[in-house]
């Protein structure tokens, strides 16, 4: 963040060194002196139970220097559907980005609040990386939403997801990532997760990358009336293949893993995971980000689940 922007780690000391007026006076030339910008944004989800998803968001960014650089307000109208079943909802958020990115540290955020039928919950999804070291970093990271099923959106039911993640590099080719974290349900559910990541990149020019995947959860409630899908005791190992490429400031990847899950006592089956994105150059005018997948694991009805969803943001300075 340049040193005349007010961000949200800047405002405490600021406030012990200022008064009221001269920090409203210091934030109205920080917006006076920034650029501006609108965006849009969506995301559509269906799977193979016929539940579906459908987000629209549009973005007002007072505060605006780049795509990973940003403070702003988001609107945004949802709707689900299952059969003949439907539910429309409405958030409005407070949104901000300062990363660098060329290292992804710095923090990212959005809180705000979200009706649906006759619920509302007020919702943030917010994380902080930092490097420890030259080939060391630490990301915390916080998420609290709904949960998106049918029942479960009737009752209300949300959750809070707390945890830390660790990157540590071994030499120039490969990167260990460790995750640990918490999630606490509002139905007193709770599910502590661990993941970790092996990353091998055999050249540092070719953008591709062999990953060894294993991740884990236990649930501390085995029956939560089938509103979710609730294993108490999940694993999953894959491998992956990843390959990301820059040209003339976009870029491209893409993601195809192959694995085996195993829930409670049952035997292991197979699970695949395939992932798309492409990005437009950061710095411009205008901004575009797009991602999409597919995932094939387990579910209340067997081993054959399939979801698929579509991800879009587009953002133009004026």
């Amino acid at each position: 963040m340049k040193n005349n922007k007010i961000g949200i780690y800047a405002v405490v000391p600021l406030l012990i060194g200022m008064n009221a007026s001269s920090l409203a006076k210091g934030l109205e030339e920080n917006l006076a002196q920034s650029e501006r910008a609108l965006g849009t944004e969506f995301f559509f989800s269906d799977d193979s139970e016929g539940f579906q998803t459908r987000k629209l968001s549009a973005e007002f960014l007072p505060q605006y220097e780049h795509a990973d650089d940003y403070l702003g307000i988001r609107g945004s109208a949802y709707q689900y559907k299952a059969d003949d079943w439907s539910r429309d909802g409405q958030k409005i958020s407070l949104i901000g980005r300062n990363i660098d990115s060329a290292t992804a540290n710095g923090w990212a955020l959005e809180a705000g609040i979200v009706d649906q039928g006759d619920h509302t919950l007020f919702t943030f999804d917010g994380s902080y990386r930092t490097p420890l070291a030259e080939k060391t970093a630490l990301e915390v990271f916080a998420n609290r939403d709904w949960v998106e099923t049918q029942p479960a959106l009737e009752q209300g039911t949300n959750f809070t997801f707390i945890g830390a993640a660790l990157d540590q590099g071994l030499g120039e080719h490969v990167t260990v990532v460790g995750v640990a974290g918490s999630q606490f349900f509002s139905d007193d559910n709770r599910r502590d997760h661990g993941r970790i990541r092996l990353i091998y990149q055999p050249s540092l020019d070719l953008g591709l990358t062999l990953q060894a995947r294993y991740r884990t959860y236990q649930s501390s409630e085995e029956d939560v009336g089938r509103e979710y899908f609730n294993p108490q005791d999940y694993q999953e190992s894959m491998l992956a293949l990843g390959w990301r490429q820059r040209f003339s400031g976009w870029s491209a990847g893409l993601t195809a893993g192959f694995g085996r899950e195993k829930i409670n006592q049952d035997s292991s089956q197979s699970t695949r995971l395939f992932e798309l994105n492409l990005q437009s150059p950061v710095r411009g005018s205008q901004f575009l980000r797009m991602n999409a997948g597919y995932n094939r694991s387990a579910s209340f009805y067997g081993p054959d689940y399939d979801y698929r969803y579509i991800r879009g943001e587009w953002i133009v300075q004026f």
